[in-house]
């Protein structure tokens, strides 16, 4: 009941717990609402340092390993896994996504509410067209008979639902994944539609990626992180990333100049290459034999 013991309680996370920054920050916030809230303190000043989680550098997936991870999803995501690398997209945009966020004619697509709240439009993989239009000719039957059983519109964000009560019922507002099945809103219990659960998603990707014989840790962001490395392998500037991924920090897009080995540190070549029997040449390409530089690897390949 005391500032003192929420002060001791919240320094013991940060030093014998060590916990992530985000649960340091959420036990702060729970502690701060309740000697606001509940004891009626009007300042509450715990004094507690917090630990900082340093970045770190996300998985990334090459060429090969998309397109096997592609082949090895259901048919029920494997759409919604090609339009979050086509385009990047965080896991939460991509299943929040509804009819008129994709514009196939102009090639487009609108992320409503994304991080921060911010909005922002992006382009769309013209390759994608021909599968979206089919797909979107599947979703309207899926709307049109939610209709005539007289199904609940979709959920509606924020405060629309009670400016405009119907408009869950137009097909503009339908998700363009919906679920496979009815389930229970948990905000106003109404059984109707939803988008597919972000876990599920995840699930499938990580099922897919050991299919695939991936041997590394395969998230539901690993398509957005592979996405952002391939653009810049590409020659993408970071600015235009910056906009493609939404971030509003570019410190945040230049984590990815790491992973690319075009412009990063990992596409130096080990001077043990020089040595190797199977590399004649140095790396410079400049046509001199590998032995007037390295001279050992005469006897490397004597040996």
């Amino acid at each position: 009941m005391e500032p003192e013991r929420a002060r001791e309680f919240l320094a013991a996370l940060v030093s014998e717990g060590k916990v992530s920054f985000a649960t340091q920050k959420q036990a702060l916030n729970a502690l701060v609402f309740f000697f606001k809230e509940v004891r009626g303190m009007v300042e509450v000043d715990l004094g507690v340092r917090f630990r900082k989680t340093p970045r770190r550098i996300p998985a990334v997936l090459d060429l090969r390993e998309v397109a096997a991870v592609l082949e090895n999803l259901p048919p029920t995501c494997q759409l919604a896994a090609k339009l979050q690398y086509g385009r990047g997209l965080r896991i939460r945009e991509l299943v929040n996504l509804r009819i008129k966020d994709i514009d196939l004619e102009r090639l487009q697509v609108t992320i409503r509410g994304g991080k921060g709240d911010r909005d922002r439009v992006t382009m769309l993989p013209q390759s994608l067209v021909p599968e979206l239009r089919s797909w979107k000719e599947k979703v309207r039957a899926i709307h049109e008979n939610d209709r005539a059983k007289d199904v609940p519109g979709v959920a509606l964000p924020k405060a629309l639902e009670r400016k405009w009560p119907k408009a869950g019922t137009q097909w503009k507002w339908m998700w363009f994944f919906p679920s496979e099945k009815l389930s229970e809103d948990p905000d106003s219990g109404i059984i109707r539609r939803h988008h597919p659960h972000p876990g599920s998603y995840g699930n499938a990707l990580r099922e897919a990626a050991k299919a695939a014989g991936i041997e590394r840790r395969v998230t539901s962001h690993a398509p957005r992180h592979s996405f952002a490395t391939h653009l810049l392998e590409n020659g993408t500037d970071i600015r235009t990333l910056q906009e493609l991924l939404g971030h509003a920090d570019v410190l945040t897009t230049m984590i990815y100049t790491h992973l690319a080995p075009n412009i990063s540190h990992c596409g130096a070549r080990s001077p043990l290459d020089g040595m190797a029997p199977g590399i004649p040449r140095n790396p410079g390409g400049d046509g001199e034999p590998a032995e007037a530089r390295w001279p050992h690897g005469a006897l490397w390949r004597a040996a």
